[in-house]
């Protein structure tokens, strides 16, 4: 069943009224609308449906278009100066003629008459989320701004959903470009993002999501993965399970998903992998990975100068993310003996993020390099690696910096022989409560920062 607008002469008719006739065309309408300057007007709402026999003995999809129709006649009343002030479009047209010959169906009419009623009363009856999305487009279409905010918030105020959230921001590109529905796009990425920030624990269902649920998680500077690595795995593997052509895959890489992979918080040999992939554009592969061996290579305090810049832009390709593999600084000495020190900073709420586990676990791990024969000490927090079977012994030291003096104070000593697959580490490194470890007063976070230090020497 559909509806449509047309403005007739009713002025001689009851409200409601049954007419044998062909749809008005607007010329003919526009014979019937009487004083354009009138407070209120009749809009007549006329509804199209077979009659008689004819409703009887045909099939809908058999009608052709000059087929007679009864109308059935609702009228509306308007006001002209309400509509013109609410909407910068019912101030520019014809008001009248902008209903003529509108055809609606039950869904749309019933989202125009909240609009209208709206823009009388500044309230909603509408109150599901199907419904209240049909008048925020009715409200993008007319261009009542007002209205579209007053659904956006009542739309960020029903509980979200995975379906929900895509939804949002699966809009007309016009409805999502307006101001007033950002807060409802933000609102929705913040979802997906918090809710999928572990990648690893969500990936089958990650895999599934279309193309703008995956654009809001990797946007996010939250995002728990290993290392900026996974991240680019991920970004391959689902594009080559969503887009089988390479065309279309080296389209949506370049020109959607590529920029929210960090590449210059990618290692060197992943970023080779990059130059030989050939799912990505060569000159834009070139230099993306040109740019991350740049910025690897400026000293630290340009690093975060580089960040913080970023920040203010829509780009966060030099902000690091929350990695569980935190990228450590290594001196290491060959005389007068064999020895390394490892260095590695924290902020406050990346240690937050290692609760609840409600305790603080340095690991020291390490491997043999065969083909160089070199020595690798790697650190890190909650992760270990074994490679190799090599056996040795070595003395070792965990540090931190602390008040007042900010110096590295010794937290634990001891000696170990490493073989293959062992690790050595302390548990409860500060000895203290984890609530006193991360209170404001705490000792050990200066500026915001856990300064912490693995040394290790191997003892001949």
């Amino acid at each position: 069943m559909c509806h449509s607008f047309a403005a007739l002469d009713i002025n001689n008719c009851p409200e409601e009224q049954i007419l044998d006739c062909q749809q008005p065309d607007i010329d003919d309408a526009n014979d019937g609308i009487g004083d354009e300057n009138h407070d209120e007007e009749e809009i007549p709402m006329i509804e199209d449906s077979p009659s008689g026999d004819e409703a009887a003995n045909s099939d809908d999809s058999t009608w052709s278009e000059d087929s007679s129709r009864v109308l059935r006649v609702k009228t509306v009343h308007i006001s002209s100066p309400i509509l013109a002030a609410k909407s910068p479009f019912f101030y520019k047209v014809n008001i009248t003629v902008v209903f003529a010959n509108s055809i609606l169906n039950g869904t749309e009419e019933a989202a125009l008459m909240e609009l209208l009623n709206f823009m009388y009363s500044s309230a909603l009856n509408a109150n599901t989320a199907p419904a209240l999305l049909d008048v925020l487009m009715a409200a993008d279409k007319f261009e009542v701004a007002s209205c579209m905010r007053h659904c956006s918030r009542r739309l960020r105020n029903l509980p979200m959903t995975p379906e929900s959230a895509l939804l949002y921001l699966d809009l007309p590109s016009s409805v999502l470009m307006a101001d007033a529905v950002q807060p409802l796009t933000d609102a929705a990425k913040q979802f997906l993002a918090a809710r999928y920030k572990d990648l690893s624990k969500f990936q089958d269902e990650v895999m599934k999501l279309p193309l703008a649920g995956i654009e809001a998680i990797l946007s996010s500077d939250d995002l728990q993965v290993a290392s900026e690595d996974a991240v680019y795995d991920f970004v391959l593997k689902w594009t080559r399970t969503h887009y089988q052509k390479p065309e279309e895959r080296r389209d949506i890489l370049c020109s959607r998903l590529s920029q929210y992979i960090r590449f210059p918080y990618m290692t060197c040999r992943k970023l080779k992998k990059v130059l030989a992939c050939n799912d990505f554009d060569h000159d834009y592969a070139t230099k993306a990975v040109l740019d991350a061996l740049f910025f690897k290579a400026e000293a630290p305090h340009r690093q975060r100068i580089y960040a913080t810049e970023e920040s203010t832009s829509t780009s966060s390709r030099f902000i690091e993310r929350a990695y569980k593999y935190r990228p450590v600084k290594v001196v290491e000495f060959e005389v007068p003996r064999q020895q390394c020190a490892v260095y590695l900073d924290l902020k406050r709420e990346e240690c937050a993020n290692l609760f609840p586990s409600g305790e603080f676990i340095l690991k020291l791990s390490t491997w043999v390099d065969k083909g160089s024969s070199c020595l690798h000490i790697v650190t890190w927090i909650n992760r270990a690696r074994f490679i190799g079977s090599v056996t040795f012994a070595v003395d070792y030291e965990f540090a931190a910096r602390s008040k007042p003096t900010e110096e590295y104070i010794s937290k634990y000593k001891g000696n170990y022989t490493f073989t293959g697959g062992k690790a050595v580490g302390y548990r409860n490194l500060f000895s203290i409560p984890w609530t006193s470890f991360m209170a404001e007063d705490s000792l050990y976070f200066i500026n915001g920062i856990l300064h912490l230090r693995a040394e290790l020497t191997i003892k001949r």
